[in-house]
C-alpha cells in the first residue's frame, strides 16, 4: 500500500470523527430545553409587582408621617406664645380675687362694671385659648395625677379619699395631647384610698405616686 494512501485515510478518519463531534455537539444543543419566554415575563411581572408595592407602602408611610407632622406643626405651633399668655390669663384671675365676695355682690356703677369688665375679659382670653387647643385644666375634688399636677403640699383631711385634689394653687394648661403647665396642688392625705389596688394587692405606679404625692413634687 502507498504510504500517502494510508495518510489520505488517517486524514479522512480523522475529519470525521471531528464531523461527528461537531454534529452531536449540535444535536445536543438542538435538543436542550429553550427557557420558557411566559416563564420569564411572569418572573419579570412578580418583581415588578413586588417592587412597585413596597413603593406604595413606602409612600403612604411617608403621606401618614408627613400629616402627622403637620397636624403637630399646627398644634403646637403656638405653644410658646400660649405658655407666655398664661401669665397674663393668672394676672386677670388675681385682679378678680382680689375683690372681696361680698364686696364684688354689693358692688354699684363704675366699680361694678370694671369687675364685670375683667371677668368678661377672662371668659373671652380663655376661649381664644381654646380655639388654639390651649385648655385650662379643672383638678379640684380630682385624683391627683402626678402627669397633669404637681403637689405642693398634703393637707390632712380624712373625709376625702387619699389622693384627692383638695386645693389649686395655680392652674394648669393643656395643648392638645401635651401639658403646657401643670396644675400647682394641695392632696389630701389620712382619708381612703382614692382607688383600690388590683386583685393581686399590687398597685401601678402611678397609683403610688397618688398615695404618696409629695414624691413627684
Amino acid at each position: 500500500m502507498n504510504p500517502n494512501d494510508t495518510e489520505h485515510q488517517t486524514m479522512n478518519a480523522g475529519a470525521d470523527s471531528a464531523q461527528e463531534s461537531v454534529n452531536g455537539a449540535a444535536g445536543e444543543a438542538a435538543s436542550s430545553p429553550e427557557a420558557d419566554p411566559v416563564a420569564v415575563l411572569e418572573a419579570e411581572k412578580a418583581d415588578l409587582k413586588d417592587k412597585l408595592l413596597r413603593l406604595m407602602a413606602d409612600m403612604e408611610n411617608l403621606r401618614r408621617r408627613t400629616e402627622r407632622e403637620v397636624a403637630d406643626a399646627r398644634t403646637y405651633a403656638v405653644a410658646n406664645f400660649a405658655r407666655d399668655m398664661l401669665n397674663v390669663a393668672d394676672n386677670v384671675r388675681r385682679a378678680i380675687e382680689s375683690v372681696p365676695a361680698e364686696a364684688s355682690r354689693s358692688a354699684e356703677g363704675a366699680f361694678k362694671g370694671l369687675i364685670e369688665g375683667i371677668d368678661l375679659t377672662e371668659r373671652d382670653l380663655l376661649k381664644t385659648l381654646e380655639r388654639h387647643g390651649v385648655k385650662k385644666l379643672e383638678p379640684q375634688g380630682q385624683k391627683f395625677d402626678p402627669n397633669l399636677h404637681q403637689a405642693m403640699f398634703e393637707v390632712p383631711n380624712p373625709e376625702v379619699p387619699n389622693g384627692t385634689v383638695v386645693q389649686v394653687v395655680q392652674s394648669g394648661y393643656v395643648i392638645g395631647e401635651r401639658v403646657l403647665r401643670p396644675a400647682l396642688v394641695g392632696v389630701a392625705k389620712g382619708g381612703p384610698k382614692a382607688a383600690a389596688a388590683n386583685d393581686s394587692g399590687q398597685g401601678t405606679a402611678d397609683d403610688e405616686t397618688a398615695d404618696n404625692p409629695s414624691a413627684a413634687s
